[in-house]
């Protein structure tokens, strides 16, 4: 292949890049509405290109994490897994300083599309207060949809 063939091949390669990209969402976040305006569904696909995989990750589930965990430092997100990880944080009025790893699995607002991992300093923590902070999650995103309803 020539050198000029080369080129003009990556070039349409950028060029259906940049067409696609101005195709999606202006949001990193995708679905995630904060800002009011047109409601959206409630889940958006997020595909990526290995084989057929196909995850769809519930807005109010996405949000409410991001919302409960606040306090927390995030360290990286990927909607296109579900998985939002959480750095070292303390929570109002604890000395304990805490970690997160939360995956949602489904588009379902459903306790069962929501796994925490939380873990401290010295290792995992309890059982119940990882239930609890699912818990809190999954409230927090009822309340979340519950106040795009009234809209």
């Amino acid at each position: 292949m020539t050198h000029h063939k080369r080129i003009i091949r990556l070039a349409t390669a950028a060029l259906l890049c940049t067409a696609l990209t101005a195709c999606g969402s202006s949001s990193p976040f995708g679905s995630l509405n904060f800002g009011g305006g047109a409601t959206e569904p409630a889940t958006r696909q997020a595909v990526r290109t290995r084989g057929a995989e196909n995850v769809a990750v519930n807005r109010y589930l996405w949000a409410a994490a991001i919302d409960t965990l606040d306090f927390l430092p995030i360290e990286s997100v990927d909607p296109f897994t579900g998985v939002i990880v959480f750095g070292y944080g303390r929570a109002p009025g604890s000395s304990t300083a805490y970690r997160a790893t939360v995956y949602i699995s489904d588009p379902a607002l459903d306790a069962r599309s929501l796994n925490v991992a939380l873990a401290t300093r010295g290792g995992a923590v309890s059982a119940e207060t990882q239930r609890a902070v699912e818990d809190a999650i999954l409230a927090r995103a009822r309340q979340i949809r519950v106040g795009d309803a009234n809209l």
